[in-house]
Formats: structure tokens, C-alpha cells, sequence
């Protein structure tokens, strides 16, 4: 193995010098980029050789980044991802903005319809969670604050795909989609035509997408230029007494209602007080 030599595809030209090794900012940023939703905890080992450095190098940057806060060291000596990181990337004043605002709309929402509540935004190609209520009564669901999916796969990322640059549209559906079950659709012409109807609706619905025994309902969350800035999934029981017509009503207030607190103009009015926004399960 060459330490520092990394795929041209892999990161940005500036973080790659001239000879094609990895810049110091480089480097560290493999660090990061080995987990994922497979491997949200990795040794010293695991780290140094999916990053593609030594192990003298992993050590050495693993320590600044677990001393910085970006990796924590579980008991067993692992590593996991750091608040530090979930704590950055809230930070865009938009993002800092709903997130102040969201809890409270969020369980209302959950007391509401007694269901998983999902806020999440797009980063890159895949769906992060911004906040995550859970229900212990609730579906079986994987989902959790700062975990990510692939957008093809969830509620909330159909829901913002398919108002994602027609470029951002085509780089998804022309990369290999991953399959969770047996119902997770990974054809792109579907994909499309699913996409078309959820612009169409205003909501995305997938049943057993990542996980039997469970169904998603997501709408858009519209920001200061009437963009979707986010989405709001609700998670229920597959085949359970209640269905996407039953909450819809009240995920969509919920919605409106927290586009209005980040200044959509298409909802116009101040936001709701707290207490008074709270939605009808119809």
C-alpha cells in the first residue's frame, strides 16, 4: 500500500497535490470519510485501512481529531463519530434557524399521530437526520439524529430529490442505488416517475423501503425563497389501523407551519405560538 494515494474521484483536485498524493487536510478528512451507515464504529486498524493510510498516520490523526471532538473512543476502543461533527454541520444560519425552531412543532406532531417523526436535509446524495423522535410503540425503524440513507430510500429524501437540481437528479439515479428489501425501488425510470408524482403531490410515500413492517409519509419544508430547504417524514406500522390519508392533514400543518417560522413567503404570517400550532390527526 502507498500511504496517501487515493482515487482522483475521491476528493476535490485541491485537496490532492500535484503528485497525486493527499494534502494534509486531505488526509484528515479520510479520516472522516470511512464511516458511514456501515460502519459507524471502527478500530484504529479498520480506520487506517479503508482511509488507505499507515497505521503510524491513522494514529497520529485519529488522536488530534478525537482530541479536537470529531471521534469519541468507545470502551472497547473503537471509534465513532463525534458530536463535534453533528455540531458543525448545524451551523448554516438557515439550518440553525429551523433547528431552534423545529422541536417544538416536531412533538406536537409526534402527540399528535403517536408516530416516528423524521426532520432531515440533503447532503449530497443521501438524506441526514436533523432531528429523530421516537416512538417505543412505534415501527421498527433504523433512522436516528445524525444518521443518513441513500435519498432514493427514505420518505424524506424522495421528498427532496425531487425538488434537487435536475443535475443533482441525474447524478443519483445513474449511481448504483442500493437495495434494503425486497420493496426498495433501485429502477431510475421508476425512480423518475415516482419523482414527477411526489412534485406533483407535494409527498413522497415508500412502504418497506429500508425496513418490513414499516411505512414513511414525507413533505417539503420550504425556506426564505420558497425553496425546500428540508422534509418532515412520519414513520408508521405497515399494515396498521392507520394510514398516509389519516396523517397527512396533520404532517402537512406541521410542515406549513414551520416553513412560515423560517420565513417562507408562501406562508405568510408569523409563526404559530407554541401550543397553538399543534395539528389534528383527522
Amino acid at each position: 500500500m502507498v500511504e496517501d494515494m487515493v482515487p482522483a474521484s475521491r476528493f476535490p483536485a485541491d485537496l490532492t497535490a500535484t503528485t497525486g498524493q493527499r494534502t494534509a487536510a486531505g488526509r484528515v478528512l479520510s479520516v472522516l470519510d470511512v464511516f458511514d451507515e456501515d460502519h459507524l464504529e471502527l478500530t484504529l486498524s479498520e480506520i487506517g485501512r479503508r482511509a488507505g493510510l499507515t497505521l503510524s498516520t491513522t494514529h497520529r490523526l485519529v488522536g488530534e481529531l478525537h482530541g479536537w471532538g470529531a471521534l469519541e473512543r468507545l470502551p472497547d476502543g473503537r471509534y465513532t463519530v463525534g458530536l463535534r461533527v453533528l455540531e458543525l454541520g448545524t451551523l448554516e444560519p438557515q439550518m440553525l434557524q429551523l433547528r431552534d425552531v423545529a422541536p417544538a412543532y416536531l412533538a406536537d406532531l409526534q402527540s399528535a399521530v403517536d408516530a416516528n417523526v423524521h426532520l432531515s436535509v440533503r447532503d449530497g446524495h443521501d438524506v441526514v437526520y436533523l432531528e429523530s423522535l421516537q416512538r417505543r410503540s412505534g415501527a421498527p425503524v433504523l433512522s436516528r439524529l445524525g444518521g443518513r440513507w441513500p435519498l432514493h430510500a427514505t420518505a424524506t429524501g424522495m421528498v427532496l430529490l425531487a425538488f434537487a437540481p435536475p443535475g443533482v437528479v441525474d447524478e443519483v439515479l445513474a449511481s448504483p442505488l442500493q437495495r434494503f428489501t425486497e420493496r426498495t425501488v433501485t429502477d431510475p425510470l421508476v425512480l423518475r416517475r415516482l419523482l414527477a408524482e411526489v412534485r406533483r403531490t407535494g409527498m413522497s410515500e415508500l412502504h418497506e423501503a429500508i425496513t418490513l413492517g414499516a411505512f414513511a409519509v414525507g413533505v417539503p419544508v420550504r425556506g426564505p425563497l420558497d425553496r425546500p430547504m428540508a422534509a418532515l417524514s412520519l414513520t408508521l406500522k405497515q399494515g396498521g389501523p392507520v394510514t398516509a390519508h389519516h396523517v397527512l392533514p396533520a404532517l402537512h400543518a406541521t410542515a406549513r407551519a414551520l416553513s412560515r417560522a423560517v420565513g417562507s413567503p408562501s406562508e405568510p404570517g408569523p409563526p404559530a405560538a407554541s401550543g397553538s400550532h399543534r395539528p389534528r390527526l383527522a
